[in-house]
């Protein structure tokens, strides 16, 4: 009876931020952990995103999206909470220090090898990519986790950080290929070197961009007209994003859960 009694006296605001957490505290979460790479420090940015979001109820407008709305707020949380930290670059690298087309054996294509040695690779590239997430600039950070783990589109997330969508697009290209060379040190390589490049190196800059910008629509590329050199990259470029989209699945931890709603009940304290 005392649990319908204080029910009753919740307000539409603290109902619909209650309902906001058990939608997408999980995704919050996950954003949080892999931007503040410290647990303590990401269920302080949960709080705040969700305390604000009840704070800015009145505020937000009903033909919005809210998953969009809630990741701005939580866009401007990390900004605010960002200190930077020891040995975190201010630059990401030049374009030449990440382009992967000069080694002389390339790595195998994870998807062709047996079933217990892709799961090794995955486990590997998962714990590499937490790492090296972690560790890029904030500029290129927040778009990529955005992008790739929260799964927001490349308009979505220049609405969410007020960016133009071509900055975006080049920052998630950027962060993917420094993901990706990471993701690449854990690969076997080939017994024998990489037959010479089918094309001049400017084709193969082309085909690299027709292919990140396949993956930002998420749309299949024609990997037919490739040599090996390029083949292997795309596919290290898929394990990528695939390693990113796994790295979204999770839960709200139930003790965060539960301090959020007690702050919830009394958000002025």
């Amino acid at each position: 009876m005392k649990a319908m009694s204080d029910a009753s006296r919740e307000t539409p605001a603290a109902s619909a931020v209650r309902r906001l957490i058990e939608e997408h505290g999980g995704g919050l979460y996950q954003l949080a952990s892999r931007f503040c790479g410290n647990m303590d420090e990401a269920e302080d940015l949960v709080q705040e995103v969700f305390l604000s979001a009840y704070r800015s109820w009145d505020t937000f407008r009903g033909d919005a999206d809210e998953r969009t709305w809630l990741y701005r707020i939580a866009a401007r949380a990390c900004q605010r909470m960002h200190r930077k930290r020891a040995g975190e670059p201010d630059q990401i690298g030049s374009l030449s220090d990440l382009l992967p087309f000069g080694t002389e054996r390339i790595a195998v294509i994870a998807g062709e090898q047996d079933d217990a040695l892709q799961r090794q690779i995955a486990a590997e590239a998962k714990d590499r990519l937490e790492s090296e997430i972690t560790r890029l600039p904030e500029a290129f950070r927040v778009p990529l986790i955005l992008k790739e783990i929260a799964g927001f589109s490349v308009r979505e997330v220049a609405e969410i950080l007020a960016l133009e969508e071509a900055t975006v697009r080049s920052r998630v290209h950027r962060a993917r290929l420094k993901l990706r060379a990471a993701v690449d040190r854990v690969l076997p390589r080939t017994a024998e070197p990489a037959p010479p490049p089918m094309y001049p190196e400017q084709t193969c800059l082309d085909l690299l961009n027709a292919k990140q910008e396949s993956l930002d629509r998420g749309v299949a590329f024609d990997s037919r007209v490739i040599c090996d050199r390029c083949r292997s990259v795309f596919a290290s470029l898929d394990l990528t994003q695939q390693v990113c989209q796994d790295l979204s699945e999770g839960q709200l931890p139930p003790g965060v859960r539960q301090r959020l709603v007690e702050r919830l009940a009394a958000p002025n304290e």
